[in-house]
């Protein structure tokens, strides 16, 4: 039941949750682009997607920043019809979330993750992590496949969730 209210507030964070929400978008703008963070700010979404509070487990927020991408001016002739400097990345800001994620956190495999907030210039996402050389995620039935050698660097390969839907291998 509370899962089910906590997603109701969700679904419009800005109306949902007030004056709570500007002040965690001033916050985190100041924070770094990866922080570390003990719980999760979306717990529905979280263990919708993977997350349980034990040890092994580990949740980082990230900042994004929104807009395309600029390429450098070319130098020399050209015709104005090849001088484009805006592309598109051609993956989603989830991907390029995680893969931040993974390199900040490189003894860490990336779970799952999903959007926390958004406003003008960035887009913050939360990251589960987990750490296949802990004693509690080998033991864990449900998520020792992560140990195995063949999930390493999953963020990287695009093999998690988002990584997936953006090479088109899923609906």
């Amino acid at each position: 039941m509370m899962y089910k209210k906590v997603a109701e507030i969700w679904k419009n964070p800005k109306k949902g949750l007030g004056g709570l929400w500007k002040e965690r978008l001033i916050r985190w703008r100041k924070e770094r682009v990866v922080t570390r963070i003990e719980n999760p700010t979306r717990i529905d979404r979280a263990r919708n997607l993977g997350y349980k509070a034990k040890q092994g487990f580990v949740v980082a927020r990230v900042r994004v920043k929104r807009g395309t991408r600029k390429t450098p001016k070319p130098a020399g002739g050209r015709r104005p019809k090849r001088s484009g400097r805006f592309h598109p990345l051609g993956k989603s800001w989830k991907v390029v979330a995680e893969e931040k994620a993974s390199k900040k956190f490189r003894n860490l495999e990336i779970l799952n993750s999903y959007w926390v907030a958004e406003d003008g210039k960035s887009k913050w996402f939360e990251v589960i992590m987990l750490d296949p050389s802990h004693p509690v995620i080998k033991k864990d039935k449900d998520k020792r496949w992560v140990t195995k050698p063949a999930h390493s660097g999953r963020a990287f390969r695009g093999l998690t969730s988002s990584g997936k839907k953006s090479r088109g291998l899923r609906k």
